[in-house]
């Protein structure tokens, strides 16, 4: 019962029930990543855009929806920049993509810039260079 309410209430765990639906009636299975992450095509006989044409793709996350989740070669494909999928080519990631980071944004983790409030260690001094701005200068 937990799963059909979070389901039908959100959309940031996996699908919902209209995707789940929408993908068994019209979703083709194009692949899987190393992630889980399942990934959909439905062509229409009509454009959806201009610039997609008529083909609507689409993943459903394995787990939490986060989109850089989604490895480039993959991304390629959900955003029309290819037309075959990395399942069936022989899609090497090239020596320059970096393995997959979480987006640490609004954890502990997350990144802290020298300066800010929320890092450790001792803030900088001022250095004396900031003018404050007053109406009539």
């Amino acid at each position: 019962m937990k799963d059909y309410l979070i389901q039908f209430f959100t959309w940031w765990n996996g699908q919902t029930l209209g995707t789940r639906f929408y993908t068994w009636r019209k979703g083709q299975f194009v692949g899987e990543d190393e992630f889980g992450n399942k990934y959909y095509r439905h062509v229409q006989a009509e454009a959806i855009d201009s610039n997609v044409g008529a083909e609507r793709r689409w993943v459903v996350y394995n787990g939490d929806t986060d989109a850089s989740r989604v490895p480039p070669g993959w991304r390629a494909w959900m955003c029309h920049n290819g037309d075959v999928p990395p399942s069936e080519e022989t899609y090497k990631a090239h020596p320059w993509e970096k393995p997959y980071v979480p987006n640490m944004t609004g954890t502990p983790q997350a990144y802290r810039p020298q300066g800010s409030h929320l890092s450790t260690g001792q803030r900088p001094a001022a250095t004396g260079d900031y003018v404050p701005w007053t109406p009539g200068e």
